[in-house]
């Protein structure tokens, strides 16, 4: 999201050079004509550029445009105020702070300590700001409005709230100062308060602006882009989108985080501010992780960029265990390591980074910032256990896990386990924790009623939405139950999951929903593994209808694994099928073939140089080498 902007004297105007040219319809047009005319060296010409140019938020030529109208009529005061002002629309702080001082009239005083209290404010030098600030008149109405920007900044998020509620009980409504507010109230976790003032911007913007195309990309309608213009800018709706982006994002609603960004007022990829572009990147990682990846590298380069770029950056290339990629960014962005990374953050990054050049180092690495979490949270968790779940973890947890994970790349399951119980008293109530206890005894094939006991009451507390429950935590404990003979069980959960997905598909037909698929895959892949192929493949096989509908990546994975295993089995006369059962399989693959053709036979990593050819990254090349191999062991044909 972005910060509350203090209030400035920041829109440069044409003055009185205005009135000079009333027909023209836009800043484009515009510009065109005033570009023709400085071949006259016409003031108002270049008065109007530079006006253009500002509302085009091209600060850099807007400033050039009254340097030049300074040097050519140093009497006019407005200049010096428009050039300064264009200096730090450039965020150039250091040269809008020196042309600050060439205004020398009495009447531009109070406009002067204004913007001073932005450069200051855009250097994060607060307490500088606020003491300019504290010069402006007490019954300025910016006062107010500037004193909250920077309480806000400071963390003080409820003071800072009450001033920009009484700037708006005194200025009455403006846009940005609900957005103000609704930004306090998301710095508080008050995210139905937010939601609120938000709600009031958008429905103004729909009503008042209906040219700016609230929506439309969202509902499938063309429309081009409406630019970064003056009227845009007072709406205050991209900053409101991205908010409301940005708290969905946060109630784990992905797609009405994603529906947000769309729904904003349409712009060109190349108009588009740093914060849309960082959320962009962010919110659809799953989907266009190579874009995302461009993008975020891209604002890096830029000045400003988003706070939480630096670190968000390489958190995403560590997931998705570019480890090389992201020690190169954190050293050759070192003096950006020390402003945008906590102390926290740094070390757990520095412990990832380490982990892939030295696994045994880095127990050494983790263990003292895991002690010194353990220490600290164990402090709050005395106060006031509400704090530690909703704080503290949020920080512990990702270090316990890092240091579960050594182990578990290992194989060594009961060293993971022994790691998760020492926190069973902090943790034992966070489903992420149960989640991955529950994984770790269930892949130690010997405690699935104990895996059971984990995985249920993550499953029951959304029995009503069963779907929202990961479909490999279904499979797992459908799996455990019939591993400890809860058959009845086990089916039970499976009818629940048919039942909501043939809801979903009555209600979307178009629709794919994977769940009961893979639960029917890992069940069979399990009697595969135990040797009763002829049962396993034939739930494989069911479990894929229809075709059009449960053909997919992940499904395609587990299918494979339990046929190569299979033909593997067969081809060193461990297992003798039937014809019939070679017929049916024969014919699977076949379907595969025909609905298979779009569908990728696996993910591909973002940024891999080598690429699969894209005629064999298919189902379907797959599904013919896999039947090719079937009529090589077996040598049976049509």
């Amino acid at each position: 999201m972005t910060s509350p902007s203090i209030r400035l004297e920041r829109r440069a105007t044409a003055s009185h050079d205005a009135q000079l040219l009333n027909g023209v319809v836009s800043l484009t047009e515009s510009y065109m004509f005033f570009s023709f005319l400085l071949f006259f060296q016409s003031r108002a010409a270049l008065s109007l550029l530079g006006y253009c140019y500002y509302h085009m938020q091209d600060f850099t030529n807007a400033a050039e445009c009254y340097e030049q109208l300074i040097q050519l009529h140093p009497e006019v005061e407005d200049y010096k105020l428009y050039y300064a002002q264009s200096l730090y629309g450039a965020c150039a702080f250091q040269e809008a702070m020196k042309a600050t001082f060439l205004l020398d009239n009495p009447t531009s005083h109070t406009k002067m300590v204004k913007l001073q209290a932005a450069i200051k404010y855009g250097e994060e030098d607060f307490p500088a700001a606020m003491a300019l600030v504290e010069q402006l008149p007490v019954d300025d109405p910016d006062t107010d409005v500037d004193q909250g920007c920077l309480l806000y900044k400071m963390g003080e998020y409820e003071k800072a709230c009450l001033k920009f509620v009484a700037s708006m009980q005194v200025l009455g409504y403006q846009p940005d100062l609900a957005y103000n507010i609704a930004l306090c109230h998301y710095s508080l976790k008050q995210y139905a308060a937010a939601l609120k003032y938000i709600g009031e911007i958008i429905e103004r913007g729909m009503r008042e602006h209906p040219e700016l195309g609230i929506g439309m990309t969202t509902e499938g309608i063309e429309v081009k882009s409406v630019g970064n213009t003056l009227v845009l800018h007072k709406t205050a709706l991209i900053e409101a989108f991205n908010l409301k982006a940005a708290i969905e994002y946060q109630l784990k609603k992905y797609e009405a985080a994603q529906e947000a960004l769309t729904d904003m007022p349409p712009r060109s990829e190349e108009e588009l501010d740093p914060v849309t572009l960082h959320n962009q990147a962010l919110m659809n990682m799953d989907t266009k992780p190579s874009e995302g990846f461009e993008k975020l590298a891209f604002l890096l380069q830029q000045s400003p960029f988003p706070p939480v770029t630096f670190g968000n950056l390489l958190l995403l290339y560590c997931k998705y265990e570019y480890f090389d990629l992201a020690a190169d960014v954190m050293a050759e962005n070192a003096h950006l390591t020390y402003k945008f990374l906590s102390t926290y953050l740094y070390e757990f990054l520095d412990a990832m980074l380490t982990s892939q050049t030295a696994p045994e180092e880095v127990k050494v690495v983790l263990k003292p910032l895991f002690l010194s979490l353990f220490l600290s949270f164990l402090l709050v968790y005395q106060c006031t256990r509400r704090l530690f779940i909703s704080y503290s973890f949020r920080r512990y947890i990702p270090v316990l896990m890092a240091q579960a994970k050594i182990y578990w790349n290992r194989d060594n399951y009961n060293m993971v386990e022994k790691i998760f119980r020492k926190s069973v008293e902090f943790c034992s109530e966070h489903d992420t924790w149960k989640l991955n206890v529950a994984h770790v005894l269930f892949m130690q094939e010997n405690k699935y009623k104990e895996a059971i006991g984990f995985y249920e009451p993550i499953v029951k507390k959304h029995y009503d939405n069963i779907l929202n429950v990961s479909a490999i935590v279904l499979a797992n404990l459908c799996v455990s139950y019939i591993m400890t003979s809860q058959n009845e069980e086990a089916e039970e959960l499976m009818r629940k999951i048919e039942k909501e997905e043939e809801q979903v598909s009555y209600n979307d037909p178009d629709k794919k929903v994977f769940h009961l698929c893979i639960v029917n895959l890992v069940i069979g892949t399990l009697y595969c593994a135990k040797g009763n192929y002829d049962f396993g493949i034939s739930r494989v096989i069911k479990s894929l209808e229809p075709y059009n509908k449960k053909l997919g990546t992940d499904t395609w994975f587990y299918i494979k694994r339990c046929f190569l295993s299979l033909l593997e089995n067969m081809a060193k006369h461990m297992i003798m099928l039937r014809d019939t059962v070679v017929q049916d399989c024969v014919q699977f693959l076949e379907h595969c073939e025909l609905y298979g053709r779009d569908v990728p036979a696996i993910i591909e990593q973002p940024l891999e140089e080598e690429r699969i050819h894209i005629g064999k990254n298919t189902v379907t090349f797959e599904a013919r080498m896999i039947k090719a191999l079937f009529y090589e062991v077996t040598g049976w044909n049509d």
